[in-house]
């Protein structure tokens, strides 16, 4: 029995040069961190989505348009409101009397890239539909099953939960995103020559392709493949444990979430040129694939992502590595 491409060393270096290629061209048409733009990147590698908590105007449409635009993908976006229907999201069927028959209208989901803004202003049916699409890769519809395109990725924004007009995204939604992050404001620098360019300039207008969606599913797989020793896995289970055991949260993170968490280390793994997962790379996706999915048993602490992300980053620096993995 032949072995898989994916295992080869060129499979490895074509997709690593390839993913730090895509990062390098985004940060230089955005005002974005590099790290920030790492991680949405890496996401997508790894077959999830990303989760963007940020107050509006600081580019998550711009970074989605430009995402999909590196390698050569379709991108739609949905703009939530709290009068939405799931048929406004997955699409309609409607009859044809010309043709005497039923044609179905695809949504905005039926895209490699969906950016869902604002995500938490929906009811609750809304949020729902998006379940099956980002869980399966297909929507279902009037009984008929539809395949989503490869990749697929929803990058849903989040706006704080305090502001008017919003519900918090429930667990089971929550815990459908890989990752989850804040753009942040641009530093003093960027903001000032993003102030200075010509007028109605678009910074993703003179962003190139440097890959296809083809290239991309490659990607993907190569990540996939990536060695994941058992002392390894056994150390990402501790970490999810002490999540578990804590007496600091409600509720720990899920088997999905380990999921999650190894699917990311390999895509660092790929990308620092390792041909397997360290401990390292387990500790270092810790926070942005676990971060949103625990509840605190004390709803008055930790309620920023900040303050979470430093309860999580206590409560993990605790858990020993193991030696020599």
């Amino acid at each position: 029995m032949s072995e898989s491409p994916y295992l080869s060393d060129r499979y490895r270096e074509t997709s690593r040069t390839t993913l730090h290629a895509i990062v390098t061209a985004l940060s230089g048409a955005l005002a974005t961190n590099r790290q920030v733009v790492s991680l949405a990147v890496m996401t997508l590698a790894a077959g999830g989505h990303l989760l963007l908590e940020d107050v509006p105007g600081i580019g998550k449409t711009t970074l989605a348009r430009a995402l999909a635009r590196t390698i050569s993908a379709q991108v739609s976006r949905i703009q939530f409101t709290s009068d939405m229907l799931p048929s406004d999201i997955t699409g309609v069927t409607v009859f044809d009397q010309g043709a005497r028959e039923f044609t179905f209208f695809r949504g905005p989901v039926f895209a490699e890239i969906v950016l869902a803004d604002e995500i938490n202003r929906a009811n609750p049916k809304a949020q729902a539909a998006l379940l099956e699409a980002m869980e399966e890769r297909r929507v279902t519809v009037d009984g008929t099953t539809y395949e989503l395109p490869r990749p697929f990725i929803v990058i849903a924004t989040q706006n704080p939960v305090e502001m008017e007009g919003t519900y918090p995204l429930p667990e089971a939604q929550l815990d459908r995103f890989m990752t989850r992050t804040s753009l942040g404001y641009p530093t003093p620098q960027a903001e000032a020559r993003m102030l200075i360019s010509p007028s109605g300039r678009d910074p993703v207008g003179a962003l190139k392709p440097v890959c296809t969606a083809g290239d991309m599913r490659a990607i993907i797989q190569t990540a996939a493949h990536i060695h994941v020793s058992q002392t390894v896995a056994a150390y990402a289970v501790s970490l999810l444990s002490a999540t578990r055991n804590s007496p600091q949260y409600r509720l720990g993170a899920s088997p999905r979430a380990g999921l999650a968490l190894l699917a990311m280390s390999r895509v660092r793994a790929l990308m620092q040129g390792q041909d397997s997962v360290f401990p390292g790379d387990v500790r270092a996706m810790a926070i942005p694939v676990l971060s949103h999915r625990l509840v605190l048993a004390d709803s008055a602490y930790g309620s920023t992502a900040s303050e979470r992300d430093q309860a999580l980053d206590s409560l993990l620096a605790r858990v020993p590595a193991p030696r020599g993995a």
